[in-house]
Order: structure tokens, then C-alpha cells, then sequence
């Protein structure tokens, strides 16, 4: 097996770091542990562990370990100020954190009869994979049959950076070219449950790409999407692709993997499916999703308490019970959220949605200026992330700046149509109406967020509000009703804790009329 990271790859069968192709000679003992945390990347790795897996038990000096630790990091460029590959989680033990792919070795991947046990290893148990496959081109293409490779290539590259992901690497996947191949024997070849295929097709000046995904467990189309444009537009056309497949990949798999996981006797769930189906409740923002939520997420963290999206699902969790006021100790879930998310940071720092939940915990307490850094963060990790760019649009609302707030909902609605957060999506753009006086349009963007599926009272509120603004009383006692049948107690008092404007225009204007509605 091939581990490939940075510039770097670790040749498991041949013994061998190569830095751009080329050996860098790594002492045995330093070789052994670095490919033992690069194996289990997916988790911590103790300090006990290596004493047992490296040096079988024997006794070892504290010194001698940590001069092992130092020559590892020096082989593959890191160091113990950076950690950009291996991060030392205090107290605790190590974690292989740069993004690797994965592909066989030369010498195994001739011999059929390897092929098939050395996919197996590919994956980590539990961590969805995948495989992006070489586009296959239909009829004539011209000069352009080179594009059937390089959005494949693109997409490889942009999912090695989504955290929760196993993506194995071009030079295995890409090897699986020509006729269509059946989506069970991708799997059976590089070890994976889902795979990524698609067509390119130039008829005239009209290109057409279509790109599937597939379940390689059962053979089934998970999702998939039609892309037509002029042959003038390739460049941008590209763009939209990437960005579009990779913001669809992150709903449509985990809510794939949330599926499996209900069919499956509770006992049995690993921590990975526990996760994805924790997200499921979590998405609902009700009293009983969010305690369903918080024992799957729990019991993801007892499985693996390495696993840092496990520690973020928590830190949501705790979000979520302070900014709905399912509590009367606000305080207390907020610092419950914060501590969780450190501790999800610590794991791994580099993962979106852990920088996400880092940054949301800011903004419970209304400091939007340190919520906004986090999640900047979240989205520089992640160019796709919607849902980052929906937090960061609601914090640069909330700070007065709804002008940049506006493009970013924009492009997070573009990027995830179907997101579990989109009535929130709409809601926030109605915000940026209120903040630029535009009551009206204000009035039909909240109305579209507070009608979708998902949304909580909250929302209603913020409905309300624009229609009273847009002087549709009608409406606004309709949105103010609706948010008291699910919460009876909320107040503005309630509301601005939950939405701590500092705009002193928009904190005017929604007091205003939320003050005429009662609340």
C-alpha cells in the first residue's frame, strides 16, 4: 500500500519514503511508526499503543520515544511547532493528521489475486470511502477528451480535503477506465462503498456531463446530476461542477449512511454510523431529535473517543439546547458546547465542521468578531461548505456587514439546495432585506424560511418580524402564533440572546416589531 500526503509517499510494501519520487532514507524504527499512524489516521493513537505495536512491550524512556516522535516529523517535513502531519494531543497521544490518498503498491497490483484483500485494508472500518473513476466520453469529443480526466482529477482532490471522507487516490481509481464498470466490483477492487462516475459528450457547441453516484454495496445510484453548457463556457462550467458535486456529496452520503444505519439493530452501530445518524436528529432542531442526538453522538465517543466530529456533534448539541432555551442554565450549555468543541479541535484541527461548531460557540456568547475568525476558518478548510457559508452570512449580518453576508448566502443556497439548513438559508436572507430597509422582500424571504421543513420557532419569529415591518399584520400575527405553539415561553429577551445583533439599526428594528407582537 501506497499512503500518499503533501509531496511525500509512504511505500508500505517496498519499505520506502519517497519525496517526489524520489527515497529519503528513514531510520526502520521511525519508518515502522510513521506507517503505524498513517494505518489508523482515523483515530488517536496512545502512547502505549506504539510501546506495545513498535517495541512489543519492552521499556522504553519517555526521551527515547519522544526522539522517535522529532525524527518522524523531520522525515516528512513537519515539526513539533507546525504539526501539519503528525499533532501530539497533549496527555493523550498522536494523531496522523495531514489529508492522505491511498494506492496500491506497483508490485500488488499486478497479481489479480492481491487485489482483492489488499482493497479490503483500503478504508478504515466504518469511515464512508469513496472512488472517483476516469469519466467516460460518449461519441465525438474533439480536443476536449482530456476533460473526462480532469474533473475526475479535480474532485479527487478537493474530497481528500472533507475530513470525514476516505478518498482513494487517482492512481488506483484511475486504473478502472474504459467500459462502463458495474459499481459492485469498484467495490470489490479498491475496497470502497461509493463510487463516482460520469460522461462527457459534445454535441455541437452543447456539452453535456453527467456525473453518479453509486453504492458499491449494493449497486444502487445514490444521486445524480445533469450538467449542460455552451462549449464557450467550459472554464466556468467546471467550477460549477466541482463545486456542486462536492456540496451534494456532503448531504446525499451521510444522509445514504443515516438510512443504513436505522435498518441496523442499535447495539451493532459503529461509531461512524452512529454519527451520521445522530446528524439526522440533530438537523431537526426539536427537544427530542436533539436528546436522540446527544446519545448517538455519545455513544460515537465511547466507541472512539478519538473520533473529533463525534466531540463536535456533542458541542452542537449543547448549542443547540442554549440558542433554542430548551434550559434554564444558558450559561451552563454554553460552556458545555465550548469545552466540547476544544476538545474536537484538539483531535483535529483542520476538519470544517469542528472549526463550524468552534465558531457557533462564539456566537452564543455574542462575541461575533471571534465566532466570524472560526468561521472563515471553516470555510478556507472547505470552499464547498455550505453550511459555513451560511454561518458566516448570519455572523456578518448580525455584525452589520449584510452586504458581504448576501453573496455568501448566495452562494451557500447555490452550492446546497437540498441542505438540511436551507430554511435557515432563506431566513437569513430576509435578515439582510431588514437591515437594508427593504421590508417587503424581507417579508417573502422569511415566509419562504419559516415555511420550509425544519424550521423552529425562532424563524417564526424573525417571519413575524419582517411582516410587521412590511406592514402585513395579518401575516405577522399568523408567524407569531406559530412560533408560541412550539415554544410558549420565548420573549426578545429569549430571541436576541439567540441572535445577538450588533447592528444598532437591525437590533432597533426587529425590537420594534417583535415588541408589537407581544413577545
Amino acid at each position: 500500500m501506497i499512503y500518499a500526503f503533501d509531496m511525500l509517499e509512504l511505500d508500505l510494501a517496498r519499505a520506502e519514503l519517497r519525496a517526489n519520487g524520489k527515497p529519503r532514507p528513514v531510520e526502520p524504527q521511525v519508518f515502522a511508526l510513521l506507517a503505524y499512524l498513517v494505518e489508523h489516521r482515523d483515530r488517536l493513537v496512545t502512547r502505549d499503543e506504539l510501546l506495545e505495536k513498535l517495541w512489543q512491550g519492552r521499556v522504553v524512556s519517555d526521551a527515547a520515544l519522544a526522539s522517535r516522535i522529532k525524527s518522524a516529523r523531520k522525515a516528512v517535513d513537519d515539526d513539533g511547532q507546525r504539526q501539519a502531519v503528525i499533532k501530539t494531543v497533549h496527555g493523550q497521544g498522536l494523531r496522523f493528521v495531514a489529508a492522505v490518498s491511498v494506492m496500491p503498491s506497483i508490485s500488488t497490483v499486478a497479481a489479480e489475486p492481491a487485489a482483492k484483500p489488499m482493497a479490503n485494508e483500503a478504508a478504515p472500518v466504518g469511515r464512508p470511502s469513496i472512488a472517483v473513476l476516469p469519466f467516460r466520453t460518449l461519441g465525438d469529443t474533439g480536443g476536449l477528451t482530456a476533460i473526462a480526466d480532469g474533473l475526475p482529477h479535480e474532485l479527487i482532490t478537493e474530497l481528500a480535503r472533507l475530513r470525514w471522507l476516505f478518498v482513494v487516490a487517482r492512481g488506483s481509481s484511475f486504473r478502472l477506465r474504459g467500459d462502463e464498470l458495474d459499481p459492485r466490483t469498484v467495490g470489490e477492487l479498491l475496497g470502497v462503498r461509493y463510487c463516482l462516475s460520469g460522461t462527457v459528450e459534445l454535441r455541437g457547441e452543447a456539452l453535456t456531463v453527467t456525473a453518479e453516484l453509486s453504492d458499491t454495496r449494493g449497486g444502487e445510484v445514490v444521486w445524480s446530476e445533469r450538467y449542460q453548457d455552451n462549449l464557450n463556457e467550459l472554464h466556468s462550467m467546471r467550477a460549477d461542477i466541482r463545486s456542486s458535486t462536492l456540496a451534494a456529496l456532503e448531504i446525499q452520503i451521510p444522509l445514504h449512511e443515516a438510512a443504513g444505519a436505522r435498518l441496523a439493530v442499535p447495539e451493532s452501530l459503529d461509531a461512524w454510523s452512529a454519527y451520521h445518524l445522530g446528524l439526522q436528529h440533530i438537523y431537526r432542531f426539536s427537544r427530542a431529535d436533539n436528546s436522540l442526538a446527544a446519545d448517538l453522538f455519545t455513544r460515537a465517543v465511547e466507541q472512539d473517543p478519538g473520533f473529533s466530529r463525534a466531540h463536535a456533534g456533542l458541542s452542537f448539541v449543547h448549542f443547540q439546547t442554549a440558542f433554542l432555551r430548551h434550559t434554564d442554565d444558558v450559561a451552563g450549555a454554553t460552556a458545555l458546547a465550548r469545552e466540547l468543541a476544544l476538545r474536537a479541535v484538539d483531535l483535529d484541527p483542520l476538519d470544517p465542521f469542528v472549526n463550524f461548531t468552534m465558531g457557533r460557540t462564539y456566537w452564543l456568547e455574542g462575541d461575533l468578531d471571534r465566532a466570524l475568525s472560526w468561521l472563515e476558518r471553516a470555510t478556507d478548510l472547505s470552499p464547498n461548505y455550505a453550511q459555513g457559508f451560511y454561518a458566516r452570512a448570519w455572523t456578518e449580518t448580525m455584525a452589520g456587514n449584510a452586504g458581504t453576508s448576501r453573496e455568501h448566502l448566495d452562494l451557500a443556497m447555490r452550492l446546497s439546495p437540498l441542505d438540511p439548513l436551507y430554511y435557515a438559508m432563506l431566513a437569513a436572507r430576509g435578515l439582510t432585506h431588514i437591515a437594508a430597509g427593504d421590508y417587503r422582500e424581507a417579508a417573502e424571504w422569511t415566509d419562504r424560511g419559516a415555511r420550509s421543513p425544519g424550521a423552529h420557532a425562532l424563524i417564526a419569529m424573525i417571519a413575524a418580524a419582517a411582516h410587521v415591518l412590511a406592514g402585513d399584520t395579518q401575516r405577522a400575527q399568523y408567524w407569531a402564533g406559530e412560533a408560541r405553539k412550539i415554544n410558549p415561553a420565548l420573549t426578545r429577551t429569549e430571541f436576541f440572546g439567540a441572535f445577538p445583533m450588533r447592528s444598532p439599526a437591525l437590533h432597533r428594528a426587529l425590537n420594534t416589531a417583535l415588541q408589537s407582537l407581544g413577545f
